[in-house]
C-alpha cells in the first residue's frame, strides 16, 4: 500500500483537516492546526507532501523520525503540528486496514470511557455560575473557566477578587462535588499568580491551568509552593523533549499535550508514558475540531494516567460551526453522566462528512485570537 494523495482543508469555525488517500481505497482524515496560523500550518503540510507521495502509510514509526529528524530543523508549534495532522491521519489508516480502533493496535484499552470536561466564559469570562449549572443539568461533571482578563505583572487587588467572584459563583450554583477548573491562559505573571493560587485554595478546584507563561516553566515552583491546588500545563510544549524538563522539575500535577500540536498520537503515546514513571496525569488538551477530538479518545483509551479529556462543543470559539457538524454520526460522542465511551470503529473510530468538509472549504476561514493591551497601552498576555 502506498500513499497517493494529500489534500487539506481549512474549515470554519477556525480548523484545518488533512486527508491522507492510498492506493488501496482507504483514506485517513488528520486535523494539523496551530490556531491562529492555519495557512502557515497548511504550508508546512504542502511541504511534507513530496517525501510522503509513494510511502507505505503503515510505517508509522518510521514516517514520524523521518518527517522530525531528517528535515534538520526540528520542534516549535508549527512543524510539530503539521506532523501531528499527519500522524493522526496514518493510524487512521492503519486502523481502518487492520479493522481496529487505533488504541487497539497500541495494545488495547485499559478503561471503557474517560470523563469529560465543558467550557464556559469565554475569554472574558462572566456568568459563569449560570452557564456551569447549565452544563451539570446537561449530564458534565466538570467545568473549565478562563480565570481572568488582562492582569499585568503586579496588579490591583480588585482584578483577584473579581476572579474569585467568579469562582464562588461556580462552586455556589454546581455543589462540592462538581469539578471546577480555573484556566489561567498564561496571562498572569508570577507575582500575582501565586497571589491567585492561594487565594482559589478554599475551593477545591480539579486543577489551576497555565499558571505561567510558556517558557517560565520555573516560576511553578513557588506557584506550587504558594497552594496545594493541582497544577495542569503543557498545551504549548511539542514533543516528548519539551516535557522531559518540565517533568524532571517536578511542580506539575497534569500535563496537557494537544494531540494536534504536539507529534499526534505516535508523540503523546510516549509523552504519556514518561508521565506516568513520574506519577503525573494526562489530560489532553482539546479546544478543537472532531478529528483531533477523536484522536485523544485513543491515548486515553490506553494511557492509564488520563483522567479527564477536554472538548469543544459549544465552546465560545465555535461560532459558525460546531464540533459534530463534520460527522456523519455525530453521536460517536455522546456525553452521558459526565463520560464518553471509547469510539469502537476501526482507525480514530468516526466518519467525517466529506461532502460538509469540501463546502465549509470553500468558505475557509481567518481566524486569529485577539490583541489585548494593558491600561498604560502595553501588550498583554491573552
Amino acid at each position: 500500500m502506498k500513499i497517493t494523495q494529500i489534500e487539506l482543508f481549512q474549515v470554519p469555525p477556525r480548523w484545518l483537516f488533512v486527508k491522507v488517500s492510498t492506493e488501496e481505497g482507504i483514506a485517513g482524515w488528520g486535523e494539523p492546526i496551530v490556531e491562529g496560523h492555519a495557512a502557515t500550518t497548511a504550508a508546512a503540510v504542502s511541504e511534507m507532501t513530496d517525501f510522503l507521495i509513494g510511502r507505505d502509510p503503515l510505517r508509522i514509526q518510521d514516517t514520524w523520525q523521518a518527517l522530525y529528524r531528517s528535515r534538520f530543523y526540528r520542534g516549535g508549534p508549527v512543524l510539530m503540528s503539521a506532523i501531528s495532522g499527519i500522524d493522526q491521519a496514518l493510524w487512521d489508516i492503519q486502523g481502518k486496514w487492520f479493522n481496529a480502533p487505533v488504541y487497539s493496535l497500541l495494545g488495547g484499552a485499559v478503561r471503557d470511557k474517560i470523563r469529560m470536561y465543558s467550557w464556559v466564559g469565554g475569554d472574558r469570562p462572566a456568568e459563569v455560575g449560570r452557564d456551569a449549572a447549565a452544563k451539570q443539568a446537561l449530564g458534565f461533571s466538570a467545568i473549565k473557566m478562563n480565570a481572568s482578563e488582562e492582569m499585568h505583572y503586579v496588579d490591583s487587588f480588585d482584578r483577584i477578587e473579581s476572579v474569585i467572584a467568579r469562582v464562588a459563583a461556580v462552586r455556589e450554583a454546581t455543589g462540592s462535588g462538581f469539578g471546577i477548573a480555573v484556566d489561567f491562559h498564561g496571562r498572569l505573571h508570577k507575582p500575582m499568580a501565586k497571589v491567585l493560587a492561594k487565594e482559589l485554595e478554599p475551593f477545591h478546584l480539579l486543577f489551576i491551568e497555565e499558571p505561567a507563561p510558556p517558557g517560565n516553566n520555573e516560576a511553578l515552583r513557588d506557584i506550587a509552593a504558594a497552594a496545594t491546588i493541582p497544577i495542569a500545563t503543557g498545551e504549548r510544549l511539542y514533543s516528548r523533549w519539551d516535557f522531559k524538563p518540565l517533568l524532571h522539575d517536578g511542580y506539575v500535577d497534569i500535563i496537557q499535550p494537544d494531540l494536534s500540536h504536539a507529534g499526534g498520537i505516535t508523540e503523546v503515546f510516549k509523552i504519556a508514558a514518561m508521565a506516568e514513571a513520574y506519577d503525573v496525569a494526562l489530560a489532553p488538551h482539546c479546544p478543537l475540531g472532531p478529528i483531533a477530538l477523536a484522536a485523544c479518545l485513543q491515548i486515553d483509551a490506553v494511557a492509564h494516567n488520563a483522567f479527564i479529556q477536554e472538548q469543544s462543543l459549544g465552546i465560545h470559539y465555535n461560532v459558525a460551526n460546531d464540533l459534530l457538524d463534520y460527522l456523519t454520526d455525530p453521536l460517536v460522542f455522546g456525553y452521558h453522566d459526565g463520560f464518553v465511551n471509547l469510539p469502537t470503529a476501526p482507525g480514530l473510530g468516526i466518519s467525517v462528512n466529506e461532502e460538509a468538509v469540501r463546502e465549509a472549504a470553500r468558505i475557509g476561514h481567518q481566524w486569529h485570537n485577539p490583541v489585548w493591551r494593558h491600561d498604560d497601552g502595553s501588550i498583554a498576555e491573552w
